[in-house]
């Protein structure tokens, strides 16, 4: 029976769905039935489930695991990710995203030239990803430095970032297997919006 676990920590909603010892849905949001619903909506359907108060060691370490991508922190992540019921097109999508760093972004494109397909498909993996954060679809960018679509809402996406800033000024090449995956630094980003702001006339 996979369970649901939903926790409030500092105002925000955290929760997972998990069988035993492995993750089939995670999920953060500003009120509990948002977060139970959004878990409920990427576990396939008819799926028995039950909502729980109190989770596992596992589970409250999910939570917990959860939290701590969302603040922005470092963390080795342990936690197994069920991907089963995904295509391989879209695990693959998925397990190049996870390579990119804390500290970094990189494009819808990069990510497709290093996995494969197009830009548009990777977009679409990255709006039915069931694993945010832990899969960090807020660090995929558009080509041309813009933050391109969240399912959070893009404002959340931008403070997703200015918390995972590190003072990163070079960009790298991350290797994975025959998989390369160019990222940069999150700083790059978050100056361009800082002068479109800026070079924006205002209406008053």
């Amino acid at each position: 029976m996979i369970e649901i676990l939903a926790k409030n920590i500092d105002d925000v909603w955290f929760g997972v769905a998990y069988d035993g010892e492995s993750v089939l849905a995670l999920t953060f949001g500003s009120n509990e039935q948002r977060a139970i619903e959004s878990l409920q909506t990427s576990l396939p359907h008819d799926t028995p489930c039950k909502r729980i108060s109190r989770g596992s060691c596992f589970g409250e370490h999910a939570i917990e695991v959860v939290k701590t991508v969302y603040d922005g922190k470092d963390v080795a992540c342990d936690l197994s990710l069920d991907m089963r019921r995904l295509t391989g097109y879209t695990r693959r999508i998925l397990e190049t995203t996870m390579l990119v760093p804390a500290g970094y972004v990189t494009s819808y494109g990069a990510i497709a030239k290093a996995a494969g397909g197009g830009p548009r498909a990777v977009g679409n993996a990255m709006a039915s990803n069931p694993f945010a954060p832990i899969v960090p679809c807020h660090r995929v960018i558009s080509s041309n430095l813009t933050l391109g679509g969240y399912g959070g809402g893009l404002k959340m996406k931008l403070e997703f970032l200015k918390r995972e800033r590190r003072g990163h000024r070079a960009e790298r090449e991350i290797r994975s297997g025959n998989l390369k995956l160019k990222v940069f630094p999150v700083e790059v980003v978050l100056k361009k919006l800082e002068s479109n702001c800026r070079n924006t006339p205002r209406s008053d």
